[in-house]
């Protein structure tokens, strides 16, 4: 784990593969804002392979956040096509032969600690990118 997450409190994991149900394995809270961070997991190696984020900080320090938060960025959002990871995943990982994907989330705006979501998701991209050279696979553009 990165550094900048080490301080957000509210945080877990799931593991996902193919034969899962993302709407049933995703433990992430709805209505809440932070970011995700995705590994693939092949025998004992992970690889970092994406990271999101939800909710926006309006103006006067209010969060906007979508009704069903990390929960339903998760499992609804688009990814690799106009569909739902809940849909999309399962596909690219029998495409990439990935035997279970680890998702560990962290809620970064709350009452206890106020990091803008997007923020920390640049963070941790820029630091991949820095030891790397380049993006997390499945992180198209930031």
């Amino acid at each position: 784990m990165s550094k900048e997450l080490k301080k957000f409190k509210v945080s877990n994991s799931f593991t996902f593969t193919i034969e899962d149900s993302l709407e049933q394995v995703c433990n992430a809270p709805e209505g809440s804002a932070g970011i995700f961070v995705v590994y693939s997991v092949e025998d004992d190696v992970k690889e970092l392979i994406m990271v999101a984020s939800t909710g926006t900080v309006q103006n006067d320090g209010t969060l906007k956040s979508k009704n069903g938060g990390l929960y339903d960025k998760i499992v609804n959002g688009h990814q690799f096509a106009k569909t739902g990871r809940k849909y999309s995943w399962p596909a690219q990982m029998k495409l990439e032969n990935i035997e279970a994907l680890e998702v560990v989330w962290y809620e970064t705006f709350n009452a206890d600690v106020k990091a803008i979501p997007t923020a920390v998701e640049g963070q941790v991209l820029q630091n991949f990118l820095d030891e790397n050279g380049k993006l997390p696979r499945w992180n198209v553009a930031f």
